[in-house]
This record gives structure tokens, C-alpha cells and sequence, in this order.
């Protein structure tokens, strides 16, 4: 869940696996400081990045219903699969250079520490559940591309079938007759407006071509395009689990793995802490939302971002900069799904 915005670089999953741990827990977007909102609850407890309703309530009838953590968090993240939350979860959304959509998802047990993810996977629209068999029936961490989608299959699930769609298709049309901008290259010439792309210095600079760093390049991940649904479920018990989803980033490289498949990354569970990344100092999740932020924009200042975070007791707490972020939750106090509003 933690997706990266930015115009011209990123942190990289290490660099965010710094942070993370030094997190009470903290799930979503990254970057700049912000204001924070705090609120707490008894459980089972549910909470989405952004307002994924019907994801939280899918979660949330698992969880009362008596299901486990884990199999709650499959049960939400799946609706979202299926509903194309923002387009940049489940199939049919982000297209790759190729026109092809890819899928990274991950799930974490806070109990025994298990942790399963699928990362570039192809031909397989339910990232999740793969994620899931990854953690139940290998003593694997991730399966990536080809080989995830064979596994997959192999274990039961749907596939192989086309994972793009009508609008990720058009999509990667109109960016085809942008000459392809933007994209991810860097420091590379291309053929011709698409590629292939070679070093500098094995192409003839005389030749009628174009440096892509020259290029006046607009950032083609942006706040409509680039999010990632992760979730964090608490039993009636305490027990943890956190799963995220994402189709990735649009016109990324071909084989582009995000954070949102790696653990430490994306999200973390640990019942004697919290979801997704623990703090040694104990900080309260308010304070510790807005520390994590603080420490990325201090080495990516122009990125717009939120994270939320939550700790075992269940309180939990948001930050954001550059733009106004919802988070929802459920909890047996409420009528229905709530979301939260932090602003910057």
C-alpha cells in the first residue's frame, strides 16, 4: 500500500523498509509531513487506505462472521479486486510499456509471522488469494511473474486469462500517440519515439534521435493513477493480518516490481506491536504516522503522499502533505464504514 508519487525519483523498497520499522505501523502512500487525525476502537477492527467502502465492508462481515484475520483480508482486498477500486487494483488497469496490466499483491499473518506475495504476476486476476497460497503452501516469501502465475494456477485459481481491459487498453493507446511520454527511462536513446532504447553511448548521436532525460516529461504517476488498497484486520481476539493489492504503476517497465508485494515495504503485521512495521521507542500511532513521513520528505521533499497507522490496542491515526487523504475503518461502535479525513 505504500505507493510512491513523485515527479523525478523515489524512495526504493530498502529505503522504505527503514522507515517502516521505525513505524508503530503505517500503511499507504509515502512522503511529506502533515496533519494528523487519531481515533480508537474495540475489535475486530477494519482499516482501508482511501475510501474503499464496500472492500472494508467485505472485510468486516468476514471478520463478525467469525472468519480469521487472514482469511478476512482476502475477503476485502478481493472485493476490491473485483471492483477495480480507482483502477489501479485488479485487473483491466495500469498498463505496462507493453499494454499489458500485471498484478503485485501480499498478505501478512501478525501472528506467526507468515508472509506470502505475488509480484508481477501475469494472466492471474486474483492477486490476493495467490498471495495467500504463496504463504499457506510454500516456505517461500514471493513468487514472481510467469512462474506466480503457473503457481497460481496450479493451486486452484482462475487463469490464465487477459488481465487488461477496454479502458487499460485505450488508456495505452493515447499514451502510444504521446510518443510514449512519460515513462520510466532515464539517461538512454530511444530508436524511435517507443523504443527499443539503447545506452548513450552505443548509439550514434548524429542519428535522428532523442535523449529521453532531454525530453520536457510531465510524471505519468499521479494521484489518480498510482494507489494500492492495503488493509489492516483485527479479530475479535487482537490478532492481526495486513494484505495490500496493485496493479502498479501506469507505462511502467515491463517486470516493474512496486513496494506493494514486499513486507517492511508496503505493510507489516505483528500482534505484540501493531500492522505493518514496529517502532522500537513506542511511539503512539499519531506521532509515529507523522514521524515516518517526516523522515522520506527530508530525502524527497516534492512528493505528495499520507500514510496510516494503527497499533495493537487498536488506536489508530493518519498524516498527509500536498493533499487531502481519507483512510476507512469499521469497528463494532459504528453503523457502517467510516472514512476519515486528514488534511495537509
Amino acid at each position: 500500500m505504500v505507493d510512491f508519487i513523485g515527479k523525478h525519483s523515489h524512495p526504493s523498497a530498502l529505503e522504505m523498509a527503514a522507515v517502516l520499522h521505525l513505524l508503530l505501523i503505517a500503511l499507504l502512500l509515502s512522503t511529506v509531513t502533515g496533519q494528523e487525525v487519531e481515533s480508537s476502537s474495540k475489535f475486530p477492527l477494519v482499516i482501508s487506505t482511501w475510501p474503499f467502502l464496500e472492500a472494508v465492508r467485505a472485510g468486516w462481515k468476514a471478520i463478525n462472521d467469525g472468519l480469521s484475520s487472514i482469511d478476512a483480508v482476502v475477503e476485502g482486498c478481493s472485493a476490491c479486486e473485483v471492483l477495480r477500486c480507482d483502477g489501479t487494483v485488479g485487473p483491466g488497469g495500469s498498463p505496462d510499456e507493453n499494454s499489458e496490466t500485471t498484478i503485485d499483491a501480499l498478505i501478512m499473518n501478525g501472528a506467526t509471522m507468515e508472509v506470502g506475495a505475488v509480484a508481477a504476476m501475469r494472466y492471474v486476476k486474483d492477486g490476493i488469494k495467490a498471495a495467500r497460497l504463496v504463504m499457506l503452501h510454500t516456505e517461500h516469501t514471493m513468487l514472481a511473474g510467469d512462474q506466480a502465475s503457473a503457481f497460481a494456477i496450479s493451486m486452484g485459481l482462475p487463469g490464465p486469462s487477459n488481465l487488461s481491459s477496454t479502458e487499460s487498453m485505450e488508456k495505452w493507446a493515447k499514451w502510444k500517440e504521446n510518443q510514449c511520454q512519460p515513462n520510466f527511462r532515464k539517461n538512454v536513446v530511444p530508436i524511435n519515439s517507443c523504443g527499443p532504447y539503447h545506452l548513450r553511448k552505443d548509439v550514434n548521436l548524429d542519428q535522428k534521435t532523442c535523449l529521453v532525460e532531454d525530453k520536457i516529461k510531465s510524471s505519468n504517476v499521479n494521484l489518480h493513477n498510482h494507489d494500492t488498497i492495503s488493509m489492516a484486520i483485527f479479530d475479535k481476539s487482537g490478532h492481526i493480518a495486513v494484505g495490500t493489492s496493485t496493479n502498479g504503476a501506469s507505462f511502467k517497465i515491463p517486470g516493474r516490481v512496486g513496494d506493494g508485494p514486499i513486507a517492511g515495504s508496503s505493510s507489516y503485521a505483528d500482534d505484540e506491536v501493531g500492522a505493518c512495521g514496529a517502532t522500537g521507542d513506542g511511539m503512539e500511532p499519531r506521532i509515529a504516522a507523522k514521524d515516518a513521513i517526516s523522515r522520506i520528505a527530508r530525502k524527497y521533499p516534492k512528493f505528495i503522499g499520507a500514510i496510516f497507522a494503527v497499533d495493537k490496542n487498536g488506536v489508530h491515526a493518519g498524516a498527509c502533505y500536498g493533499w487531502t487523504f481519507q483512510y476507512s475503518v469499521r469497528s463494532p461502535t459504528m453503523d457502517d464504514v467510516e472514512v476519515i479525513t486528514v488534511y495537509p
